[in-house]
């Protein structure tokens, strides 16, 4: 059954799947034909209880606000917003720290991705497990569906053999970094920091759209992104969220601890208790919920800050994480986007306190951030909005054959500088399966292993 009406310059109308797996990867390739796209997969993840969509995609562009360094970002993205109260899906990168905070990033920018980019699509795809709303600026959305459904999955492109990837950050510089970091928490500087380090390659040639599919095959995330902006690419297997807006309630889910899965049913359980209870991974979590809490503070109402859940254990397909959730209403006069400035960027992926561990990191780290640990997310008409956290991401330029990723994990007092280093060699794996490379295998213990 078709139902069709017309809303915010949208024509609207609704048809049934018959197999959602095979919907989606017919409208992935419709969708990545075109010059800006953002496609972002709940992958059927059931434990996200919070989630709206299987999957939601904006493709083409009639509007954008791109902005290539920071000055006043957010409330230029806001002035937009309220030009165009409509759909819009982009990102917020990591430098964004700069303006809500007295910060500053001076490590060379390699991939060139603007600070903020949003763009209202002229397709909207909201893909539900047996019906897709299709909305569309331009021809009717039947007129979508019917060109959807003739997509083609495309043979994957015969490209060179790519060259081997390089770390920015020397192992022992990396080491040294972490006793460094320990010396500014016994000092009081700070109680735990992420420190992250940036694998890359040069002159490099890949398909992203078949690389995502692959990644997202491997990983299948509850927030996997791919977006595209002309020549840069984002391939996001991100099994976090940051910010969630439904209603008056806003919704985030900080990650800290992970664990392997265990062959049989026997150690899976075993390793899931051990997760569960790890007093590490505990006290990490819990200074991460803390952070969070005071974020939402800023922008809720006094006393409706709480943390709904307290150390989830969170099923995915190599490991368990830990999971909390933080909810708050918020204050009528705060706008929504005030909100998302207030708790950016997410303090999973900085340290707390949070200003003295940005500070730290932009000392420390070698690499500038610049999307990876930013957000990625759409907003909706009636002011909701979803955002996840980029991790587990490869970030692509074309047309300058740049390729790169990021893992890290946080430090506290009792990281052991060669274990930090093997759990960023562990968190790369999957990155760098789909990219037909493979690393040295880690001897790094199953449990503790920190988000990054």
């Amino acid at each position: 059954m078709v139902k069709s009406l017309v809303t915010h310059h949208y024509r609207t109308a609704t048809f049934p799947l018959a197999s959602l797996p095979d919907f989606k990867r017919t409208a992935f390739e419709w969708a990545q034909s075109f010059s800006q796209t953002c496609y972002l997969d709940s992958n059927e993840y059931s434990a996200d209880l919070h989630r709206s969509y299987e999957c939601l995609i904006g493709a083409d562009a009639c509007e954008t606000i791109s902005l290539p360094a920071t000055g006043n970002a957010f409330d230029r993205w806001k002035q937009f917003c309220e030009t165009h109260p409509t759909w819009q899906f982009g990102y917020l990168s990591y430098d964004l720290k700069n303006e809500v905070e007295a910060l500053q990033s001076a490590h060379p920018d390699r991939l060139g991705f603007p600070v903020l980019h949003f763009f209202v699509p002229v397709y909207v795809l909201e893909v539900f497990t047996d019906r897709v709303v299709i909305h569309s600026r331009r021809e009717s959305p039947r007129a979508v569906w019917q060109l959807i459904r003739k997509s083609r999955q495309r043979p994957a492109s015969e490209v060179p053999a790519l060259p081997s990837l390089r770390a920015r950050t020397p192992r022992q510089e990396y080491l040294q970094t972490v006793e460094a970091i320990r010396r500014h928490i016994v000092e009081g500087d700070l109680y735990e920091m992420n420190l992250c380090q940036e694998f890359y390659a040069e002159d490099c040639f890949l398909d992203p759209g078949d690389v995502f599919q692959q990644l997202n095959q491997l990983a299948q995330a509850p927030f996997a992104a791919f977006l595209k902006l002309h020549d840069r690419h984002l391939l996001c297997a991100s099994p976090e969220r940051f910010l969630k807006k439904e209603g008056d309630t806003l919704i985030s889910q900080p990650i800290k601890g992970t664990i392997g899965r265990g062959a049989t049913a026997a150690e899976d359980e075993a390793l899931r208790q051990e997760l569960y209870r790890s007093e590490k991974d505990r006290a990490e979590n819990v200074m991460i919920v803390d952070l969070v809490r005071n974020d939402l503070a800023r922008s809720c109402r006094p006393g409706s800050v709480e943390v709904g859940e307290l150390f989830g254990i969170y099923p995915f397909n190599q490991v368990y994480q830990m999971i909390s959730t933080v909810k708050g209403r918020l204050r009528p006069e705060v706008h929504p986007l005030d909100a998302l400035r207030l708790a950016f960027p997410m303090g999973s992926m900085t340290g707390a306190p949070k200003v003295m561990a940005m500070q730290l990191i932009e000392q420390y780290e070698r690499a500038r951030r610049g999307l990876y640990s930013g957000a990625v997310g759409y907003l909706r008409p009636d002011g909701n909005f979803d955002f996840n956290v980029v991790i587990r991401s490869l970030l692509y330029h074309a047309g300058q054959r740049y390729l790169s990723f990021q893992v890290g994990g946080a430090i506290v007092y009792d990281s052991v500088p060669e274990r930090e280093y093997e759990e960023c060699l562990l968190k790369a794996k999957a990155l760098l399966k789909v990219l037909g490379q493979s690393i040295e295998k880690p001897s790094v213990r199953k449990s503790s292993q920190k988000v990054g």
